[in-house]
């Protein structure tokens, strides 16, 4: 019985494959599968050329499980070996060794496979033997067994076998005795083989009968041999490709749309594209989206190949110049992977663009759902943000739609501000913001809607790409400063005037936890509100882009800051100021006076400081005295201004309504305001 060693230059091949690949050991039957595949392929090429003038016969692939034997079999009718073909493909492997083995390629178990012609050795990952019974198609040919337990060691002799093609039988390991189990083999063949060009078999169709599932006479093919992709699309209806879409994705609701690529220069390309219904929820599952070469499965991991966009689409897509295993770092270095990459994200653009042209109501009606996928290939893929420029849809509260192009036309003449820039308007919550939204809208204002996951995003992105634009919230400023197209006139109000009302509403807003308030005052209409609560769009926009970071930044850390905003023009604030001059005018003006005159002795000693070189302690002395007397005079000042606020009850109720409009006044707050309320009436 000859025997003999397997060409390789260490003994440890095989513990290498076993320890290397244990986590992927599942991969065998992808490559025994496709091995098997290839030889009936090659066989049906043979007569196709006149080459091989026998009977071709039923060709497919069986997966045969015997529990009691502790096999599993991957039978074909393919083209087989003889003796010299064995000692070629299986004898003879070449490579460097073990250890230079895994430090090249330990990024990925999956590149082993194929890379050196070790497909068949995958067997080895769940076997502690594994046997081959084949018969070449040739002429006269001899079968041949071939038989090896996982050392170098093999034997190899004639065998009875009568029918063309090989066998491969592995005596399944006892660690990895859930090969032998039915539904884990379904399971596998079901994942990588389903779309096999031969029929894959195994096991038989079942019936329910007498209250259980049993084994009918015919058999269970695991595979659809002519996949979707590999049709054309003037074959297909829309039907055809929802069904194939449910059967990708069963218990999802109907895609939006999809898109049939089939490219065969510069590269092959075949594949269907689905859009789903995401809303504004992002979920990039890298499972979406299937990766085949010749229809065998490859992977799901799809990065690299799939522009990242692209990576909330579901779908297949197949190419033979996608090599079966490769490792990630290979697929974002191949120069052809990113010509593919590149072609998918062209060919998604031009579907959209199309969508739009033939029907832009109907596209309308879609853009809510696929506005994600758009927006975020803006933001990724500037090739894409520049054919998607002619489609990209902003949309009002109203519900109205506008390309970018049809709403710079629409808003240019009425907001542009004093610099020349064009103000986009923009509530980020339609509900929250409405009161906002309708003071701009009184002014001749249009205010976009932009709720979305992305927009913030979007917005950053839209500023640096449009010349002369800025976005500003809804709720940034007073309608009057918005867009500001002049100079203020100021407050009207006196130097005493101005501290008196900036105290009396400093000391009645509320403290919130890490929220900051200023108080700012400016001569608006007599009929706007007489207070109104904004926040500074740059800052709070840091923070909002700081959140989204994983609250990371110096933004994240600080208080949220708003500004109170009170209109000295409107009757009950003329009125407070008023009345305040009137009641502690008298008490504040001797103290500001005393303030302005120590101020003025603080200066002059300091001045002295600067220039006397000796006695420095003393001026340094007298210097920080005075500077206590100030903070004294101050605290007097705010406890008078204080005092008086306190007894004034519609200071407060301005206030609350100003948070009240903003969506801040909340639980005992808001009871207190209902409460004062209904005591002012």
């Amino acid at each position: 019985m000859p025997t003999g060693k397997i060409g390789v230059t260490t003994e440890n091949i095989f513990p290498v494959i076993k320890k290397f690949l244990y986590s992927d050991h599942e991969i065998f039957l992808r490559e025994l599968v496709s091995n098997a595949i290839d030889a009936t392929q090659k066989l049906r090429t043979l007569a196709s050329f006149g080459e091989f003038k026998g009977e071709l016969g039923e060709l497919d692939v069986r997966v045969i499980i015997d529990k009691e034997a502790g096999t599993l079999t991957v039978r074909d009718r393919g083209i087989g070996m003889d003796a010299d073909d064995i000692e070629r493909y299986i004898n003879q492997i070449a490579f460097s060794g073990a250890e230079e083995f895994l430090e090249k390629y330990k990024d990925t178990a999956n590149s082993i496979i194929g890379h050196f012609g070790l497909g068949f050795y995958s067997a080895f990952m769940v076997s502690k033997k594994v046997e081959i019974r084949s018969l070449s198609y040739k002429e006269g040919a001899k079968a041949v067994e071939w038989s090896c337990d996982g050392s170098p060691e093999y034997t190899m002799t004639e065998t009875d076998k009568t029918d063309r093609g090989t066998d491969i039988i592995l005596y399944i390991d006892d660690d990895s005795k859930e090969f032998l189990e039915q539904q884990r083999i379904d399971t596998l063949l079901r994942k990588y083989c389903r779309f096999l060009p031969v029929p894959v078999i195994c096991g038989k169709e079942q019936e329910w009968k007498d209250g259980k599932y049993v084994d009918t006479d015919k058999d269970k093919v695991v595979n659809a041999t002519e996949p979707l992709w590999t049709k054309k699309p003037a074959d297909l209806s829309d039907e055809d490709y929802l069904k194939f879409y449910h059967e990708l994705r069963p218990g999802e609701e109907d895609p939006l749309f999809w898109i049939h690529l089939n490219v065969d220069y510069p590269f092959n390309l075949t594949g269907i594209l689905y859009f789903p219904k995401l809303r504004n929820n992002i979920d990039i599952n890298h499972n979406r989206i299937q990766l085949y070469c010749n229809q065998v499965y490859v992977t799901d991991q799809v990065e690299g190949v799939v522009p990242e966009f692209m990576m909330l689409m579901q779908g297949v897509i197949d190419s033979p110049d996608i090599p079966l295993n490769v490792s990630r770092s290979y697929l974002q270095a191949d120069s052809q992977v990113k010509k593919i990459s590149g072609y998918i994200s062209k060919k998604v653009a031009e579907k959209l663009t199309k969508m739009f042209r033939d029907d832009r109501k109907e596209f309308e009606k879609k853009w809510d759902d696929i506005s994600i996928f758009i927006k975020y290939g803006m933001l990724t893929d500037e090739k894409f943000y520049d054919a998607s420029k002619k489609f990209f849809l902003f949309k009002d509260v109203k519900g109205e739609y506008y390309t970018l192009d049809d709403y710079r036309k629409l808003v240019e003449a009425d907001q542009t501000n004093m610099e020349g820039n064009v103000v986009y308007l923009y509530s980020t919550d339609k509900t929250a913001q409405y009161s906002y939204i309708q003071a701009a809208e009184e002014k001749g204002y249009s205010v976009l809607l932009l709720d979305g996951q992305l927009d913030q995003h979007i917005v950053q992105m839209l500023e640096s790409k449009l010349e002369k634009t800025m976005f500003v919230r809804v709720d940034a400023d007073t309608p009057e400063r918005l867009i500001v197209k002049k100079e203020s006139d100021g407050s009207n109000l006196d130097a005493l005037e101005s501290d008196l009302l900036t105290g009396i509403f400093r000391s009645q807003m509320p403290e919130m936890n890490n929220v900051n308030f200023i108080v700012e005052y400016n001569a608006l209409k007599d009929s706007d509100a007489p207070a109104t609560l904004t926040q500074n769009e740059m800052m709070r926009r840091m923070k909002d882009m700081s959140a989204l970071q994983g609250g990371a930044g110096f933004y994240a850390g600080l208080p949220d800051m708003y500004s109170l905003v009170v209109n000295t023009e409107q009757p009950a604030v003329k009125t407070i100021v008023k009345e305040a001059v009137g009641a502690i005018g008298s008490k504040v003006t001797p103290i500001r006076k005393q303030i302005d005159e120590t101020n003025d002795v603080i200066k002059t000693l300091r001045t002295e400081l600067k220039e006397k070189k000796d006695d420095k302690a003393a001026l340094e002395s007298r210097i920080s005295d005075k500077e206590k007397e100030v903070m004294e005079l101050r605290g007097k000042e705010e406890k008078i201004v204080k005092d008086y606020a306190a007894g004034v009850p519609v200071v407060k109720q301005i206030i609350d309504l100003a948070l009240l409009k903003a969506n801040m006044l909340k639980g005992e707050s808001l009871a207190a305001f209902i409460s004062r309320s209904i005591q002012m009436l």
